[in-house]
């Protein structure tokens, strides 16, 4: 009975820890996501990326 418990117990402390780590990675890659969206969006138009902000682009 006492392997069971363990067993269980590390299930639920892997399952906890899959939460914890998916909390952490989603607003990272969100905003990775973003930036490299608002940087193509400015290459697309003919401008240049530099220090997050676009210059020389054509077009909205």
């Amino acid at each position: 009975m006492k392997e069971v418990t363990g067993e269980a117990n590390m299930t639920v402390v892997t399952i906890i820890l899959i939460g914890v780590i998916v909390a952490i990675a989603t607003p990272i890659i969100t905003n990775m996501m973003n930036n490299t969206s608002a940087r193509s969006e400015c290459h697309n138009n003919g401008g240049v990326w530099t220090n997050g902000t676009c210059s020389g682009a054509t077009g909205a």
